[in-house]
Protein backbone atom coordinates (compact mmCIF):
# COMPACT_ATOMS: atom_id res chain seq x y z
CA UNK A 1 0.00 0.00 0.00
CA UNK A 2 1.32 3.47 -0.77
CA UNK A 3 2.50 5.39 2.25
CA UNK A 4 0.46 8.50 2.97
CA UNK A 5 2.38 11.44 4.34
CA UNK A 6 0.43 13.52 6.81
CA UNK A 7 0.16 17.17 5.87
CA UNK A 8 1.26 19.52 8.64
CA UNK A 9 -1.07 22.50 9.05
CA UNK A 10 0.60 25.76 8.13
CA UNK A 11 -0.46 27.39 11.37
CA UNK A 12 1.85 24.98 13.24
CA UNK A 13 4.77 26.85 11.69
CA UNK A 14 3.45 30.35 12.22
CA UNK A 15 4.67 30.86 15.85
CA UNK A 16 8.24 29.90 15.01
CA UNK A 17 8.13 31.85 11.74
CA UNK A 18 6.80 34.93 13.49
CA UNK A 19 9.51 34.73 16.14
CA UNK A 20 12.18 34.36 13.43
CA UNK A 21 10.86 37.39 11.54
CA UNK A 22 10.70 39.48 14.71
CA UNK A 23 14.09 38.46 16.14
CA UNK A 24 16.18 38.00 12.97
CA UNK A 25 14.71 39.41 9.78
CA UNK A 26 13.36 42.76 10.97
CA UNK A 27 16.52 43.76 12.91
CA UNK A 28 18.65 42.67 9.96
CA UNK A 29 16.68 44.75 7.47
CA UNK A 30 16.61 47.76 9.80
CA UNK A 31 20.33 47.42 10.43
CA UNK A 32 21.09 47.12 6.72
CA UNK A 33 19.29 50.41 6.17
CA UNK A 34 21.96 52.16 8.23
CA UNK A 35 24.47 51.48 5.46
CA UNK A 36 22.80 54.26 3.48
CA UNK A 37 23.12 56.84 6.27
CA UNK A 38 25.90 58.73 8.01
CA UNK A 39 24.84 57.64 11.53
CA UNK A 40 27.65 57.78 14.09
CA UNK A 41 25.99 55.44 16.59
CA UNK A 42 25.43 58.18 19.19
CA UNK A 43 23.59 61.08 17.62
CA UNK A 44 19.90 60.25 17.08
CA UNK A 45 19.99 62.31 13.89
CA UNK A 46 20.98 60.47 10.74
CA UNK A 47 21.11 61.61 7.13
CA UNK A 48 20.59 59.61 3.98
CA UNK A 49 23.79 59.40 1.91
CA UNK A 50 22.74 56.86 -0.69
CA UNK A 51 25.65 54.75 -1.90
CA UNK A 52 28.19 57.09 -0.35
CA UNK A 53 29.45 54.55 2.18
CA UNK A 54 29.94 51.93 -0.52
CA UNK A 55 31.85 54.42 -2.69
CA UNK A 56 33.98 55.29 0.35
CA UNK A 57 34.77 51.62 0.80
CA UNK A 58 35.78 51.33 -2.86
CA UNK A 59 38.12 54.33 -2.53
CA UNK A 60 39.50 53.36 0.90
CA UNK A 61 43.00 51.78 0.70
CA UNK A 62 42.43 50.19 4.13
CA UNK A 63 39.28 48.46 2.87
CA UNK A 64 41.03 47.16 -0.24
CA UNK A 65 43.90 45.89 1.90
CA UNK A 66 41.47 44.26 4.33
CA UNK A 67 39.76 42.50 1.42
CA UNK A 68 43.12 41.24 0.18
CA UNK A 69 44.14 39.95 3.61
CA UNK A 70 40.72 38.33 4.07
CA UNK A 71 41.12 36.41 0.81
CA UNK A 72 44.67 35.35 1.67
CA UNK A 73 43.60 34.07 5.08
CA UNK A 74 40.58 32.23 3.69
CA UNK A 75 42.53 30.51 0.90
CA UNK A 76 45.49 29.62 3.13
CA UNK A 77 43.28 28.21 5.89
CA UNK A 78 41.21 26.21 3.41
CA UNK A 79 44.26 24.61 1.79
CA UNK A 80 46.50 24.08 4.82
CA UNK A 81 43.85 23.10 7.35
CA UNK A 82 42.25 20.51 5.11
CA UNK A 83 45.54 19.09 3.85
CA UNK A 84 46.79 18.70 7.41
CA UNK A 85 43.41 17.40 8.60
CA UNK A 86 43.38 14.74 5.88
CA UNK A 87 46.94 13.69 6.71
CA UNK A 88 46.06 13.39 10.41
CA UNK A 89 42.89 11.45 9.61
CA UNK A 90 44.85 8.96 7.51
CA UNK A 91 47.36 8.60 10.35
CA UNK A 92 44.86 7.94 13.13
CA UNK A 93 42.78 5.72 10.85
CA UNK A 94 45.61 3.20 10.81
CA UNK A 95 46.00 0.39 13.33
CA UNK A 96 48.56 2.08 15.59
CA UNK A 97 47.90 1.34 19.26
CA UNK A 98 47.75 4.97 20.33
CA UNK A 99 45.25 6.04 17.65
CA UNK A 100 42.40 6.70 20.10
CA UNK A 101 44.55 8.83 22.39
CA UNK A 102 45.92 10.72 19.39
CA UNK A 103 42.42 11.44 18.13
CA UNK A 104 41.52 13.06 21.44
CA UNK A 105 44.74 15.07 21.67
CA UNK A 106 44.58 16.29 18.08
CA UNK A 107 40.94 17.31 18.38
CA UNK A 108 41.35 19.00 21.78
CA UNK A 109 42.45 22.44 20.44
CA UNK A 110 39.26 22.70 18.37
CA UNK A 111 37.06 22.71 21.49
CA UNK A 112 38.97 25.59 23.07
CA UNK A 113 37.53 29.09 22.82
CA UNK A 114 39.23 30.95 19.92
CA UNK A 115 39.82 33.98 22.15
CA UNK A 116 41.62 31.88 24.77
CA UNK A 117 43.68 30.10 22.13
CA UNK A 118 44.66 33.38 20.49
CA UNK A 119 45.62 34.92 23.84
CA UNK A 120 47.86 31.96 24.68
CA UNK A 121 49.58 32.07 21.32
CA UNK A 122 49.96 35.83 21.55
CA UNK A 123 52.15 35.39 24.62
CA UNK A 124 53.99 32.41 23.18
CA UNK A 125 54.83 34.37 20.00
CA UNK A 126 55.94 37.49 21.87
CA UNK A 127 59.60 38.56 21.48
CA UNK A 128 60.36 37.12 24.94
CA UNK A 129 57.76 34.35 24.62
CA UNK A 130 57.99 30.59 24.76
CA UNK A 131 58.74 30.04 21.07
CA UNK A 132 61.73 32.38 20.97
CA UNK A 133 62.87 31.01 24.33
CA UNK A 134 62.77 27.47 22.93
CA UNK A 135 64.68 28.49 19.81
CA UNK A 136 67.32 30.16 21.94
CA UNK A 137 67.59 27.13 24.24
CA UNK A 138 68.41 24.80 21.33
CA UNK A 139 70.95 27.17 19.79
CA UNK A 140 68.77 28.61 17.02
CA UNK A 141 69.05 32.26 18.04
CA UNK A 142 69.08 33.35 14.40
CA UNK A 143 65.53 32.00 14.06
CA UNK A 144 64.16 34.18 16.84
CA UNK A 145 61.67 36.67 15.42
CA UNK A 146 59.12 39.25 16.45
CA UNK A 147 56.42 36.97 15.08
CA UNK A 148 53.46 39.31 15.57
CA UNK A 149 55.33 42.60 15.33
CA UNK A 150 56.67 42.35 11.78
CA UNK A 151 54.36 42.86 8.84
CA UNK A 152 55.84 40.03 6.78
CA UNK A 153 55.43 37.50 9.61
CA UNK A 154 52.25 38.53 11.44
CA UNK A 155 49.78 37.29 8.82
CA UNK A 156 51.56 33.94 8.48
CA UNK A 157 51.63 33.58 12.28
CA UNK A 158 47.89 34.19 12.56
CA UNK A 159 47.20 31.66 9.80
CA UNK A 160 49.46 29.13 11.52
CA UNK A 161 47.59 29.47 14.81
CA UNK A 162 44.20 29.00 13.15
CA UNK A 163 45.39 25.94 11.23
CA UNK A 164 46.88 24.50 14.43
CA UNK A 165 43.59 24.93 16.28
CA UNK A 166 41.15 23.63 13.67
CA UNK A 167 43.12 20.97 11.79
CA UNK A 168 41.80 18.46 14.33
CA UNK A 169 38.25 19.54 13.49
CA UNK A 170 38.84 18.77 9.81
CA UNK A 171 40.52 15.53 10.86
CA UNK A 172 37.37 14.31 12.63
CA UNK A 173 35.19 14.94 9.56
CA UNK A 174 37.67 13.21 7.24
CA UNK A 175 37.98 10.35 9.74
CA UNK A 176 34.21 9.84 9.67
CA UNK A 177 34.40 9.70 5.90
CA UNK A 178 37.24 7.18 5.97
CA UNK A 179 35.39 4.94 8.40
CA UNK A 180 32.34 4.91 6.11
CA UNK A 181 34.36 3.47 3.19
CA UNK A 182 33.82 -0.31 3.03
CA UNK A 183 37.06 -2.25 3.48
CA UNK A 184 36.00 -4.62 0.70
CA UNK A 185 36.41 -1.88 -1.92
CA UNK A 186 40.04 -1.24 -1.01
CA UNK A 187 40.71 -4.97 -0.74
CA UNK A 188 39.29 -5.50 -4.22
CA UNK A 189 41.48 -2.70 -5.58
CA UNK A 190 44.53 -4.27 -3.91
CA UNK A 191 43.69 -7.64 -5.46
CA UNK A 192 43.52 -5.95 -8.85
CA UNK A 193 47.10 -4.75 -8.34
CA UNK A 194 46.52 -1.16 -7.22
CA UNK A 195 49.24 0.21 -4.99
CA UNK A 196 48.73 2.33 -1.88
CA UNK A 197 48.89 5.63 -3.79
CA UNK A 198 46.57 4.38 -6.53
CA UNK A 199 44.04 3.15 -3.97
CA UNK A 200 44.16 6.49 -2.19
CA UNK A 201 43.80 8.50 -5.40
CA UNK A 202 41.31 6.33 -7.27
CA UNK A 203 39.24 4.87 -4.43
CA UNK A 204 39.57 6.80 -1.17
CA UNK A 205 39.56 10.40 -2.44
CA UNK A 206 36.42 10.04 -4.62
CA UNK A 207 34.55 8.40 -1.74
CA UNK A 208 35.67 11.22 0.59
CA UNK A 209 33.91 13.79 -1.59
CA UNK A 210 31.05 14.48 0.90
CA UNK A 211 33.50 14.97 3.78
CA UNK A 212 35.67 17.16 1.57
CA UNK A 213 32.68 19.32 0.66
CA UNK A 214 31.78 19.86 4.31
CA UNK A 215 35.36 20.68 5.32
CA UNK A 216 35.96 23.09 2.47
CA UNK A 217 32.69 24.91 3.08
CA UNK A 218 33.33 25.30 6.81
CA UNK A 219 36.93 26.45 6.36
CA UNK A 220 36.24 28.96 3.58
CA UNK A 221 33.29 30.53 5.42
CA UNK A 222 35.23 30.60 8.69
CA UNK A 223 38.24 32.18 6.97
CA UNK A 224 36.20 34.89 5.27
CA UNK A 225 34.48 36.03 8.47
CA UNK A 226 37.47 35.53 10.78
CA UNK A 227 37.64 38.03 13.65
CA UNK A 228 38.44 36.63 17.11
CA UNK A 229 41.97 35.36 16.55
CA UNK A 230 43.06 38.34 14.46
CA UNK A 231 41.70 40.88 16.92
CA UNK A 232 43.21 39.25 20.00
CA UNK A 233 46.62 38.54 18.47
CA UNK A 234 47.28 41.64 16.36
CA UNK A 235 44.15 43.88 16.30
CA UNK A 236 44.80 44.17 12.55
CA UNK A 237 48.41 45.28 12.94
CA UNK A 238 51.24 45.91 12.65
CA UNK A 239 49.98 48.72 10.47
CA UNK A 240 47.20 47.11 8.47
CA UNK A 241 49.12 43.94 7.57
CA UNK A 242 46.60 41.60 9.22
CA UNK A 243 43.51 43.76 8.85
CA UNK A 244 40.44 41.82 7.70
CA UNK A 245 36.99 43.01 6.72
CA UNK A 246 35.68 41.91 10.13
CA UNK A 247 38.29 43.83 12.11
CA UNK A 248 37.92 46.87 9.86
CA UNK A 249 34.16 46.79 10.42
CA UNK A 250 34.66 46.58 14.20
CA UNK A 251 37.14 49.47 14.26
CA UNK A 252 34.94 51.77 12.21
CA UNK A 253 31.90 51.00 14.35
CA UNK A 254 33.32 51.08 17.88
CA UNK A 255 36.50 53.17 17.60
CA UNK A 256 35.71 55.73 14.89
CA UNK A 257 31.91 55.86 15.38
CA UNK A 258 31.25 55.40 11.67
CA UNK A 259 28.34 53.00 12.02
CA UNK A 260 26.93 53.61 8.58
CA UNK A 261 30.27 52.83 6.95
CA UNK A 262 30.78 49.75 9.12
CA UNK A 263 27.33 48.41 8.19
CA UNK A 264 28.21 48.91 4.52
CA UNK A 265 31.35 46.80 5.09
CA UNK A 266 29.21 44.16 6.81
CA UNK A 267 26.83 44.00 3.84
CA UNK A 268 29.72 43.63 1.40
CA UNK A 269 31.26 40.91 3.57
CA UNK A 270 27.93 39.06 3.79
CA UNK A 271 27.45 39.19 0.03
CA UNK A 272 31.05 38.12 -0.47
CA UNK A 273 30.64 35.08 1.79
CA UNK A 274 27.32 34.14 0.17
CA UNK A 275 28.65 34.32 -3.39
CA UNK A 276 31.90 32.47 -2.75
CA UNK A 277 30.38 29.77 -0.54
CA UNK A 278 27.47 29.19 -2.96
CA UNK A 279 29.82 28.94 -5.94
CA UNK A 280 32.14 26.60 -4.09
CA UNK A 281 29.25 24.44 -2.91
CA UNK A 282 27.86 24.12 -6.42
CA UNK A 283 31.26 23.14 -7.81
CA UNK A 284 31.89 20.58 -5.08
CA UNK A 285 28.44 19.05 -5.47
CA UNK A 286 29.02 18.60 -9.20
CA UNK A 287 32.32 16.90 -8.44
CA UNK A 288 30.56 14.63 -5.93
CA UNK A 289 28.01 13.56 -8.53
CA UNK A 290 30.76 12.98 -11.09
CA UNK A 291 32.65 10.76 -8.62
CA UNK A 292 29.66 8.46 -8.02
Amino acid sequence: MPVRHARVPVWFVLPALGLYVFVVLLPSVQGAGLAFTDWDGLNPARHFVGLGNFRQMWDDPAARGALRQTLIIAVAITVLQNALGLALALGVHSRIKSRFVLRVLLFAPAVMTPVVTAALWKYMLAPDGALNGLLGAVGLDSWRQNWLGEANLALASVIGVIVWQFAGYSMVIFLAGLQSIPAEIQEAAAVDGAGAWQRFRRVVLPLLAPATTINLMLSIIGGLKLFDQVWVMTAGGPGDSTQTLSTLMYKNAFQFNEYGYSVAIAIVLTAFVAVISSGQYGLLRRQERAAR
